[in-house]
């Protein structure tokens, strides 16, 4: 993901010279080397500075020594200095000798110790930052045209480790005014970046350090890659993010994703992640702000596979046009689809089947003897074969129309149903014959009527064969 650049590096400040509202007083080594006095900045503002310019004596070591700086849980130091170093051709009779830098020099201590004498006025027991050279020095020329020629230079020391320290300025030769300067270190800002508060953090010891810094997710976000770091550089920079936060599911990313905001009334969010919230899909609503699903309206309902973003639907209108056309005991049923399909694609037919014989009884559901094409529940299509019917019966066939949501309705699916009754069919084989008598011209023989007469039994038709013939014989009776 990418660093977000809408903040900038910070520092804080241990000295600044500009402040002080009276004399520095810092200490000098000899007396006869920097000297205090009032000088200007570059917007002309009066403040204390030191100055040195014993040019024409040779063997100049002149020291010049800070007060004791607190260093407050820094670990690298940054120094910026402004100065003007006066040219030294620019010097009538000027000697060899003269110079155009100083240097810096810096010393820890865990307490202010520092007198006249300590720390020694030497590199060793002072450690040396660097040479400062000017980038621009002035001239008489430049002084007489009002125009005052400044170098800032900064430099940077660690780590440092005791509770404070001294900076020391050492001219060996120059002709030079230190006009400024300010003791500071280094810190990232607080900052959110990918979901995550990252606090402020001071910078790391060396130019080139990276420090870690663990972000925790900003309310209403929840991790989604662990761990999740930034890395404060030696320039107070946020460097290299690692992991994110996701507003969870009923929250939306505002505010250049430092936010993650409640789902306005009417909307919803499903899941976590970055995507925004979405309004209600029809027939439902919101009960509340930060909703993760809208709730179906009264006579509307979801079914558990429908997603969450899918419009409420509701259970379909009775089928309409219902043709029925029976032969003897089977039937053909057509439909038309329902008016209303309740907003669904999933629309059935279940045939339910009554049987309510020829008297003024109650009907009964059909037995299982009664077969149905190709089905009798789950229809895609409009239309149904039915048969092994009795004959002679009367039947009620409610067509149920049923969609995904019909189990979730309090309410019986709407049907349309059609009265029929069945037509005399052939009656059902002679189940037992029993042998009553005989001679030897003669056969009596009785059965039971069909278990299955399905009308009016007009007659019967009895075959018999002779066991030696080749060929039977049928005769009516």
């Amino acid at each position: 993901p990418a660093l977000r650049r809408d903040w900038k590096p910070s520092w804080k400040t241990l000295m600044d010279s500009t402040t002080a509202t009276a004399e520095l007083g810092w200490t000098v080594h000899p007396p006869s080397g920097w000297e205090e006095v009032s000088g200007y900045d570059e917007n002309m503002n009066t403040i204390r500075t030191y100055q040195v310019c014993n040019v024409f004596e040779s063997n100049q070591n002149n020291w010049l020594r800070t007060k004791y700086i607190r260093r407050r849980g820094a670990h690298r130091i940054h120094v910026e200095m402004k100065f003007s170093v006066r040219d030294c051709s620019s010097i009538p009779n000027v000697p060899g000798s003269c110079k155009e830098t100083f240097n810096l020099y810096y010393f820890e201590s865990d307490f202010d110790s520092a007198t006249k004498t300590f720390p020694n006025w030497m590199e060793n027991p002072w450690a040396k930052v660097d040479t400062i050279a000017a980038d621009e020095s002035f001239s008489q020329v430049d002084l007489g045209g009002r125009v005052m020629k400044i170098n800032t230079e900064v430099r940077s020391f660690g780590p440092v480790s005791k509770n404070g320290f001294y900076l020391a300025f050492q001219d060996y030769g120059g002709c030079m005014s230190l006009i400024a300067v300010r003791v500071f270190y280094r810190k990232c800002p607080r900052v959110i970046q990918n979901g995550a508060v990252f606090q402020e953090t001071l910078s790391g010891a060396e130019s080139t350090s990276l420090v870690a810094a663990r972000g925790s997710c900003i309310t209403n976000a929840e991790e989604v890659d662990v761990p999740i770091k930034l890395y404060c550089n030696g320039d107070g920079e946020w460097l290299v993010p690692i992991g994110r936060c996701m507003c969870k599911a009923g929250y939306e990313s505002v505010e250049n994703g430092t936010v993650c905001r409640g789902c306005p009334s009417g909307t919803f969010k499903a899941s976590q992640g970055d995507e925004g919230c979405i309004h209600c899909p029809i027939n439902s609503r919101t009960t509340s702000e930060g909703a993760t699903n809208c709730v179906c309206r009264n006579g509307y309902y979801r079914a558990d596979s429908d997603p969450l973003d899918m419009p409420c639907t509701t259970i379909p209108s009775a089928p309409q046009a219902v043709i029925s056309s029976v032969n003897e005991t089977s039937l053909m049923l057509e439909w038309t689809p329902p008016r209303d399909a309740g907003g669904r694609e999933d629309l059935v037919y279940n045939i339910i089947c009554k049987s309510c014989g020829s008297g003024r009884g109650a009907c009964t559901r059909c037995g299982d003897n009664v077969q149905f094409s190709p089905r009798q529940l789950g229809l895609t299509e409009p239309r149904i074969y039915i048969s092994d019917l009795l004959a002679h019966t009367q039947y009620t066939f409610e067509i149920q129309a049923v969609n995904g949501v019909t189990d979730q309705s309090p309410f019986s699916p709407h049907f349309a149903s059609v009265n029929i009754t069945t037509n005399q069919a052939a009656p059902s084989a002679v189940s037992i014959m029993h042998q009553v008598s005989r001679t030897v011209d003669s056969i009596t023989l009785s059965w039971s009527q069909p278990d299955q007469p399905n009308g009016v039994i007009l007659d019967y038709e009895l075959q018999f064969f002779e066991k030696l013939a080749l060929l039977g014989r049928s005769s009516w009776v």
